[in-house]
């Protein structure tokens, strides 16, 4: 009796492990209610102050975040900087000499290190913020799910393969975001954070000069700027939305109907050939409550998006170098 008293004691405590490691593997929009009270408010203040100073900056933290999640997961991998022994991501070809916003970053993290030293990870400081710069520019507001931990490595590699670029197919894009658990209407949804910030001549070069799914006076309009040759103006700038580059709406699916996508991806999402998402846009351009709700609910389900939890990973100093 004493040694089956024994086994159901054992089997009891293992179950209450199972439980205990379930729970801990989970976000929460909770987390650091009781560690951090303090947490959104003293992010939200830094994020305010960066895109006072620059517009631009909300959306150079919501890509920080896109392209954090599509390599190994949200983890904070994306803001390790190079090391003598050690390539991050941030020189692989989608990013190099292309994303920013480090800096807002790193003094959001300090500014939370101070009200709760070493409790608050640097990816679930980057979820934050994106989600506040969304806001601030005008855009939904939603519960950010928390309890990320940073990752010690990155991956050069995987973030020259698994970042969708510019020059995506259709076909592409819908399968680099399956491959994150992101269905289409997802990624159409996320493709609407382009209705902010700015992309290089380099990235839009192909499609306004060689593309006939665009609109002959905005192709003139941005050639204007941009040049044809390869090595000129590469890094002369041009807004994602050309009505309202700063404002959080639904202008970007109103200029792929008119034909007037920046990017080569971004008209991918509307043409003759678009049939899997023609409506998607059509819906979105129609309703800025239908696209802001579909938009959340992408960014919930990205951030969900192979997260370290637990006793994974750590929780960094400093959010560009390992402890």
């Amino acid at each position: 009796m004493a040694f089956f008293s024994k086994i159901t004691a054992a089997l009891l405590l293992l179950l209450l492990l199972l439980v205990g490691t379930s729970a801990a593997a989970q976000l929460s929009t909770s987390f650091y209610s009781s560690s951090c009270p303090k947490l959104f408010s003293t992010v939200k203040s830094v994020v305010q102050s960066a895109i006072a100073k620059e517009k631009r900056m909300g959306a150079s933290i919501l890509r920080l975040f896109f392209h954090d999640c599509f390599v190994l997961g949200c983890d904070a991998s994306v803001l390790l900087d190079d090391t003598a022994t050690f390539r991050g991501e941030k020189t692989a070809k989608p990013n190099n000499n292309s994303i920013r916003g480090f800096d807002v970053i790193d003094q959001i993290k300090s500014a939370v290190e101070k009200v709760c030293p070493g409790v608050v990870s640097c990816a679930d400081v980057l979820a934050i913020a994106s989600r506040d710069s969304v806001v601030i520019l005008g855009g939904p507001d939603w519960d950010v799910k928390l309890g990320r931990r940073d990752s010690r490595k990155a991956s050069f590699a995987k973030a020259n393969k698994e970042i969708p670029p510019p020059n995506s197919t259709l076909s592409n894009l819908i399968s680099k975001f399956a491959a994150k658990g992101l269905s289409t209407k997802d990624m159409v949804a996320l493709s609407g954070s382009h209705t902010i910030g700015l992309a290089r001549c380099t990235s839009f070069r192909g499609h306004i000069y060689n593309d006939t799914d665009i609109d002959s006076s905005f192709a003139k309009l941005r050639q204007g700027n941009c040049p044809r040759a390869s090595g000129s103006g590469d890094n002369n700038l041009a807004p994602l939305d050309l009505q309202t580059p700063t404002a959080f709406d639904n202008d970007y699916y109103k200029n792929l109907i008119r034909f007037k996508g920046l990017l080569h991806s971004d008209q991918e999402l509307y043409n003759a050939n678009a049939t899997a998402t023609n409506s998607l846009v059509r819906a979105f351009g129609g309703s800025t409550a239908t696209f802001f709700a579909d938009f959340v609910t992408g960014m919930i389900k990205m951030g969900d998006v192979k997260p370290l939890t637990g006793s994974k990973g750590e929780i960094r100093k400093k959010c560009r170098k390992v402890n």
